[in-house]
C-alpha cells in the first residue's frame, strides 16, 4: 500500500503496542516500531506513516466479551476460578459417588471396591494437616454466617482472605474459630463499606457481642490494617430497605445526611443514631410516616437516641416544603 493511504483513527479508542509478536515489529516504510493493533477493522497501522502493516489478520482471543471480573470468571471455559472460600481454593477433584463408569453402567464388584479406596484417600488427601483442616472448618463457618446474614460474595472472599492471612502470622492459636471467623466477617464488612453491626453477627454466630469485638481489635492490631469510620449515609438505604419506604424518603435522608455534615453535628455521636434520625424526618417530611419505636428497632438503638438525634436536626436545620 502507498503512502498516501492514511488511517485518522483516534488514539483514545485505540491502544498502541510496541510489540504484536514477541520479535519487535518494524514499519517497511519509514522504520517506526510505533505501531497501533486496531481491533476492530482487524489492521495493524503505523503511527508516523499512516501505512497499514498488517490485515485481515485472525483474532487469536476468546470469542466472548467481560467488562469485569465477575463477567470473566463466569464466561471462561478453563475449569472452575479460583476462590479463597474453599481451604484448597477449589484446585482439587471430588469422585462421584455414583458408581458407575463414563457410559453409565454400573462398575464391577472389584471396580466398585477400588472405586471407594480411591474415593476414601481422595477425601483423606484433600485435608491432610492440622492447618488444613482448620481452613476447612473455619471456611465452613464464614460461608454458614454469611449466608444467614444474606451477604454479597465478595465480602465472603474478603474475609476468607483476612482469615487466611490470620492463619498464615499464626493469630489463631489460643482463639476459638468462631470467634476469629466473625471479627473476620465483621472486617470485611468495614473494609467493604457494608453496613453490619456486631450485634447481627452475635445473632447468627455461635459467640457474643463482647468476644467478636475483641477477636475485631485484635485482628486490627495484628494484622494492621486501617479501617476508615462508618459513615451514617451507609446506613440509610439499609433502614430504608427494612422499613420498607419509597425512594424519596431515602432520597431526603442523604440529603439531610449531608446537611449535618456541612454543620459538623456528626462529630462524636453515633453514625446509626444519626441516620435513624434522618429516616424518622425523612419520613416525617414525605408523610409515610414511621415510628420511633419501628426505627429504633432496626438501627438497634434506643428511642431516647433517636429523639435527642432529631431535636439537634430541628434546632439547626431549616425545612421547606413546596405542596
Amino acid at each position: 500500500m502507498s503512502r498516501d493511504s492514511k488511517l485518522h483513527i483516534s488514539e483514545e479508542d485505540k491502544t498502541v503496542t510496541q510489540t504484536d509478536t514477541p520479535k519487535t515489529r518494524v514499519c517497511p516504510e519509514c522504520g517506526s516500531t510505533r505501531l497501533m493493533h486496531d481491533s476492530e477493522v482487524s489492521e495493524i497501522v503505523c503511527m508516523d506513516c499512516g501505512v497499514v502493516v498488517q490485515q485481515k489478520f485472525a483474532d487469536r482471543g476468546p470469542e466472548w466479551r467481560a467488562f469485569d471480573d465477575e463477567q470473566r470468571s463466569k464466561r471462561t471455559r478453563v475449569g472452575a476460578p479460583l476462590t479463597y472460600t474453599i481451604h484448597d481454593k477449589g484446585l482439587s477433584t471430588t469422585i462421584d459417588w455414583h458408581d458407575r463408569d463414563v457410559y453409565g453402567k454400573s462398575l464391577s464388584p472389584g471396580q466398585k471396591a477400588q472405586v471407594y479406596r480411591l474415593r476414601k484417600w481422595q477425601r483423606r488427601i484433600r485435608v491432610s494437616d492440622a492447618t488444613e483442616r482448620n481452613l476447612a472448618f473455619a471456611l465452613s463457618e464464614l460461608a454458614k454466617i454469611s449466608n444467614n446474614l444474606n451477604l454479597p460474595k465478595n465480602i465472603l472472599e474478603t474475609a476468607s482472605v483476612i482469615y487466611r492471612k490470620a492463619v498464615k502470622e499464626r493469630l489463631i492459636r489460643g482463639r476459638s474459630i468462631q470467634g476469629v471467623t466473625s471479627a473476620a466477617l465483621y472486617l470485611a464488612c468495614r473494609q467493604c463499606g457494608l453496613p453490619r453491626t456486631l450485634d447481627e453477627i452475635s445473632q447468627v454466630s455461635t459467640v457474643s457481642k463482647k468476644e467478636i469485638g475483641r477477636s475485631y481489635r485484635f485482628l486490627i492490631r495484628e494484622l494492621d490494617y486501617s479501617i476508615p469510620p462508618l459513615k451514617p449515609s451507609q446506613y440509610i438505604t439499609k433502614f430504608s430497605n427494612q422499613l420498607t419506604m419509597q425512594g424519596k424518603v431515602e432520597e431526603i435522608a442523604h440529603k439531610i445526611i449531608g446537611a449535618v455534615k456541612e454543620l459538623k453535628l456528626t462529630s462524636g455521636r453515633g453514625p446509626t443514631g444519626i441516620a435513624a434520625a434522618a429516616s424518622y424526618v425523612a419520613s416525617v417530611l414525605t408523610g409515610e410516616r414511621k415510628t420511633q419505636r419501628e426505627i429504633a428497632e432496626i438501627a438497634q438503638v434506643t428511642e431516647v437516641t433517636i429523639r435527642n438525634r432529631y431535636k439537634e436536626l430541628v434546632e439547626r436545620l431549616t425545612f421547606q416544603i413546596s405542596l
